[in-house]
């Protein structure tokens, strides 16, 4: 039987690979991914055959690699971030929980899949302002291709609501531009418009940039789909020392119940 390694390359910086999944990359002969994340990956995966797909073909990808699994060679399929984390692991498992793919496909039961966790944007962003998650904390992605706007504006009510700390991915695209303005305009019935609100753009990556604004003077045009956008909540405060600017969220609020 062999493994089939879901792997996290962390969020671009190859000094956030983890340890563990170098070690599972070692093993692996057939690399599955989009082709900026094995690019990112550098001499590392030298020597090593690559199956790119584009964006848009992630179920492709799975399916690629779960063949190629079953056909006895060494795999791994890669994501940046965290793999379990609006990524590519959970593909994997609707296509073995999927019947008709199954009853076509019975050698993937053979497959020994190993899930190795990563570094995500969320937790590079927080360390590059602070502390801003050291409450709860919510992620919520403002994509509607794959999860209905009704939906969406459900949870950005509720996460408002319970005054979480909010990290919003895939907040804009091309095509898509409304929606991060749409979820400012209804955070901002729930907590105050000084809010501190980060935005991380190629996080980890040379040309990274961190911009610090409020929730009220959130300006949408700042943001593109490399962009992470975090919402502090109602406690959560922002400092200055003589190096840089820093936001951090109180572990318990002033007023104890």
């Amino acid at each position: 039987m062999t493994t089939l390694y879901l792997l996290s390359s962390g969020p671009g910086d190859i000094g956030y690979f983890p340890p563990l999944a170098r070690k599972a990359l070692e093993q692996a002969e057939h690399l599955v991914a989009y082709g900026l994340y094995l690019d990112l990956l550098g001499d590392l995966i030298s020597n090593k055959q690559r199956y790119e797909l584009p964006l848009g073909e992630e179920i492709e990808r799975a399916r690629l690699a779960l063949n190629l699994a079953a056909d006895g060679k060494k795999t791994a399929l890669i994501s940046s971030g965290d793999i379990g984390i609006y990524a590519m692991a959970t593909l994997v498992f609707e296509l073995l929980d999927n019947a008709d793919e199954s009853a076509k496909n019975p050698q993937w039961q053979d497959v020994i899949i190993e899930v190795i966790p990563g570094i995500s944007a969320i937790q590079a962003l927080a360390s590059r302002s602070g502390a801003p998650i050291a409450h709860d904390f919510c992620t919520i992605s403002l994509s509607d291709l794959l999860t209905p706007w009704e939906v969406i504006e459900k949870r950005l009510n509720a996460a408002g609501d319970g005054d979480f700390v909010i990290a919003f991915y895939n907040p804009v695209s091309r095509k898509r531009d409304w929606q991060l303005e749409k979820a400012k305009q209804i955070l901002l019935n729930y907590r105050p418009e000084n809010t501190p609100v980060m935005l991380g753009k190629n996080l980890s990556r040379a040309n990274e940039t961190i911009t610090h604004t409020t929730l009220a003077k959130l300006d949408i045009q700042q943001v593109d789909m490399l962009t992470l956008v975090m919402v502090g909540n109602s406690e959560s405060k922002r400092i200055e020392t003589a190096q840089k600017q820093w936001v951090y969220t109180p572990r318990g609020y002033g007023k104890k119940l």
